[in-house]
């Protein structure tokens, strides 16, 4: 197992990373490219390259890209909308991105990912093993969602979650998320008394903070998404920095900037990250005492005959929440079964196949 990144002293020598941009750092307030900050940022991700570090670049920008080229004036709030936007500014991304990483003699690849991509285990396997294979031949992946393709109901839903995916899918040591503000504040950075948070040990210790949402007109997330992303990362064992654009080097030299959050659990596999913290629940399964035991006891799949009732609409394969009998989350997983035939079988023995298979099941209250 790796070791887990003590501390941000380590940053400029860890073998991997993955860098996140957003489009509020890349683009100016009509939507189009920002030439200067992108030439910047790949100026400084190519002195990291030049010292022997890999990453990953999970970049925002191609819908505001789009609507720049289109004309349009502001971001499209429908899906057709958001996905000709998409079609239009991936191409000018990804141009710029050649052309600036081109500069230094870096060469870059386009990855496109959706949720089946994380979700479904061969499409799991086979992101992996595509990633692990551009780094290892120094190309930088240049990583966004497929917006082009992804529906409204199968989402990653913002580039911070898919990030910190990113991060578990090549092994990352560290994830470093930029945005428009120097880190994490006890509340709006504009308001009075609002202080920097510089270290975070446990996200817990945020609960009675603001956080605050999106921040530009042209992005989809803001400081809670990162915070969020944070939260899948630090428990899978990959430490972050949430810092300004601004501060990128600093942050990869392992200079104090931003807010540091210290890891708090091992380092798993991207899969279980995104059941237990990023896919979107299409039902829920309800347990007795005994069904939760044997889950918690380990290696065990959730049978029919554990179940007291199934609620909402699911197909195999969708995710799902599953509750204790007093209402607690306890695991997440991918249903074995549909919830028409589990509803038929709850509480049934010797049900056939597991309602979660273990493969497929996620414990998240510990």
């Amino acid at each position: 197992m790796k070791r887990v990144l003590a501390n941000r002293s380590l940053v400029s020598r860890a073998p991997r990373f993955v860098v996140k941009v957003g489009s509020s750092s890349l683009t100016k307030s009509d939507g189009r490219l920002n030439h200067e900050r992108l030439a910047t940022l790949s100026d400084t991700l190519a002195t990291a390259y030049g010292r022997g570090q890999r990453f990953a670049l999970v970049s925002s920008g191609a819908v505001a890209a789009g609507v720049g080229s289109l004309g349009i004036g502001s971001r499209p709030t429908d899906m057709s909308g958001l996905q000709a936007a998409a079609m239009v500014g991936q191409t000018k991304l990804m141009s710029e991105y050649g052309e600036r990483f081109g500069e230094h003699g870096i060469g870059i690849g386009q990855v496109l990912l959706t949720a089946d991509d994380v979700m479904r285990r061969n499409h799991y396997r086979n992101a992996r093993a595509a990633l692990d294979k551009l780094l290892g031949m120094g190309i930088v992946p240049i990583v966004n969602e497929n917006d082009a393709v992804a529906t409204t109901e199968l989402r990653l839903g913002d580039n911070d979650r898919l990030a910190a995916i990113i991060a578990h899918l090549i092994g990352a040591d560290f994830l470093l998320l930029l945005t428009d503000v120097n880190g994490l504040y006890s509340g709006p950075p504009s308001e009075p008394g609002s202080r920097p948070i510089p270290f975070v040990g446990n996200i817990d210790e945020l609960k009675n903070y603001s956080i605050t949402g999106r921040g530009s007109a042209f992005g989809t997330g803001g400081m809670s998404t990162k915070v969020t992303a944070a939260r899948m990362a630090t428990a899978f064992g990959v430490p972050t920095i949430i810092t300004s654009a601004g501060n990128l080097g600093p942050a990869l030299e392992g200079e104090p900037v931003g807010t540091w959050f210290a890891a708090t659990g091992s380092k798993s596999n991207a899969r279980a990250l995104w059941i237990a913290h990023a896919a979107q629940s299409s039902g829920q399964v309800r347990l007795d005492e005994g069904a939760v035991a044997a889950l918690e006891s380990g290696g065990n799949s959730l049978l029919a005959v554990g179940i007291t009732d199934v609620v909402g609409t699911f197909d195999p394969g969708d995710a799902i929440d599953i509750i204790g009998p007093g209402g607690t989350l306890v695991a997440r997983g991918l249903a074995g079964w549909d919830s028409e035939s589990l509803r038929a079988n709850a509480g049934v023995a010797g049900a056939g196949r597991p309602a979660v298979h273990v493969d497929d099941l996620v414990l998240v209250r510990r």
